[in-house]
């Protein structure tokens, strides 16, 4: 009797007021990808867009369709709200005018 083999995973998705943290045993191959699916999160949470995803595991983005390791936590990512470049850029434009030690 063939057995197969499944390994014990992790989908991650938060908001900035709530989060869900999904455990799941998958068979052995499983993407990234097929990971969310199977989470059931898209489902629950309407900002999850199922063909634009933005994923990672442990914090290193990872294409949809890297296949996973046991232990691995997929995080699902949402878009930036403002381009941390742009960010960084309008505040060093701000600090221009702006005197060292207060002169």
């Amino acid at each position: 009797m063939a057995t197969t083999e499944t390994l014990a995973i992790e989908v991650a998705f938060a908001l900035p007021g709530r989060q869900k943290i999904v455990a799941l045993q998958v068979p052995a191959g499983t993407t990234a990808q097929q990971a969310v699916v199977l989470s059931g999160l898209a489902a629950e949470f309407a900002e999850i867009d199922l063909a634009d995803l933005k994923l990672g595991i442990f914090s290193k983005a990872v294409k949809p369709d890297s296949v996973l390791r046991a232990h691995d936590r997929v995080e699902i990512y949402r878009p930036l709200q403002a381009d941390p470049k742009a960010v960084r850029r309008q505040r060093a434009e701000a600090g221009k005018g702006m005197k060292k030690g207060g002169d």
